[in-house]
């Protein structure tokens, strides 16, 4: 959750935000490149996890048909914040008739949880084939080719294109028309239904005992681990966009890890999931110590830290503009749909790490207050928040 905040904090403050991709290996720098990599490891993880926790409300004697309500209710309501409320935070405008939304991690979330509402009735091992499959396999629809707005004057996805762009390639929809009511869908649902179902058939090794959990975990992060490098050097499946060897060693690494996000090929979900199994077997069991405790204090509520780090980094970004006597503009603008931002917006990378220790840290009394009200009450809209 805090590193995510670093990704977000990047995109309000650093002067070249709007300029390039901080993974394009041609143009970036290598400190840009890994505050940008690092927080590569955050979707996945929320996504996989949301799927292992449905499965432990299942081991804590959940039923299934109500633990299916709940992760229908959910999902919708994580649509429905998606949709609304995180398009005006994002963005500190109304300007719907424009760009009506940007569809993100809580929209992929929230159609997740709807399909393994239905997944979670079949047995665990054929809802495991099921994720697996679409991890592994997604990638073989790279080559289904659709119309894509690239700009005015050029032709608009029609109705079946558009569908295909909600399910597997990134880009700009218009439901209403173009070029009215643009919406770009950034986390097309293929494959991030298949991770979650894999996350919640993932939640069954929390059965094993503890010893036999984490040798099983040091096994399957190890092996996703040196299979990404195998599959990466090979250089022939699973990521779209290869790497090249570069003028220089270190940029020949970054374009070796510059895995696609949008959608996750197989590539990059084995590059980050496969550490994040190690780090599971490290962590499993271990003494909780005030660093641990600090930062699971963002996790015991994160939807409420989501939505907070939003509106914080954007703020703080804001302040830091006036007080530097920048402009400030671009930051109602509508983003990635707007003009270049003026010269003279933004500032280097020292700013942005600034920024973010402070809102993190600027959060933290708000994390632990709500934490602390999920614990003593159980009303059940607390879990929606």
């Amino acid at each position: 959750m805090v590193i995510m905040m670093l990704d977000h904090t990047r995109d309000f403050v650093h002067f070249q935000a709007a300029a390039f991709d901080p993974t394009n290996v041609e143009r970036t720098t290598t400190l840009l490149f890994f505050t940008r990599w690092v927080t590569h490891f955050c979707a996945p993880l929320f996504v996989f996890l949301a799927g292992t926790g449905a499965y432990f409300q299942q081991m804590r004697g959940k039923p299934k048909v109500e633990l299916s309500r709940f992760l229908i209710t959910r999902g919708l309501w994580l649509i429905f914040l998606e949709l609304t409320v995180l398009r005006v935070i994002i963005m500190f405008n109304f300007d719907y008739p424009v760009v009506a939304g940007f569809l993100q991690v809580i929209w992929a979330i929230g159609w997740s949880m709807i399909v393994l509402a239905a997944l979670i009735h079949l047995p665990i091992g054929i809802v495991a084939a099921i994720g697996v499959t679409m991890i592994v396999g997604h990638n073989a629809l790279d080559q289904v080719q659709v119309t894509s707005w690239r700009g005015p004057g050029t032709p608009a996805p029609g109705f079946w294109a558009s569908v295909w762009h909600v399910l597997h390639v990134p880009g700009l929809i218009f439901p209403l028309g173009a070029p009215r009511a643009a919406v770009l869908v950034l986390y097309p649902l293929i494959p991030w239904l298949g991770v979650m179902a894999a996350g919640y058939a993932f939640g069954a090794l929390y059965r094993l005992d503890p010893r036999d959990r984490r040798r099983f975990l040091i096994r399957i992060g190890a092996a996703v681990t040196v299979g990404f490098v195998i599959l990466r050097a090979i250089n022939v499946y699973g990521d779209p966009a290869p790497w090249s060897h570069q003028p220089t060693a270190t940029k020949t690494v970054l374009s070796f890890l510059a895995t696609s996000k949008y959608p996750p090929s197989l590539l990059f979900l084995m590059m980050t999931l496969g550490p994040a199994f190690l780090f599971l077997a490290w962590a499993d069991g271990r003494e909780q110590g005030r660093i641990a405790q600090f930062f699971i204090t963002y996790g015991r509520v994160p939807l409420f830290f989501y939505l907070l780090q939003w509106i914080t980094a954007h703020t703080l970004a804001l302040v830091a503009s006036l007080i530097a006597g920048k402009p400030t503009e671009y930051l109602f603008s509508n983003l990635a749909f707007a003009p270049p931002p003026p010269a003279g917006t933004g500032f280097g990378l020292g700013i942005v790490f600034l920024l973010w220790v402070l809102g993190v840290l600027l959060l933290y009394p708000l994390c632990s207050w709500y934490a602390g009200v999920k614990a003593r009450r159980h009303d059940w809209w607390l879990s929606y928040l």
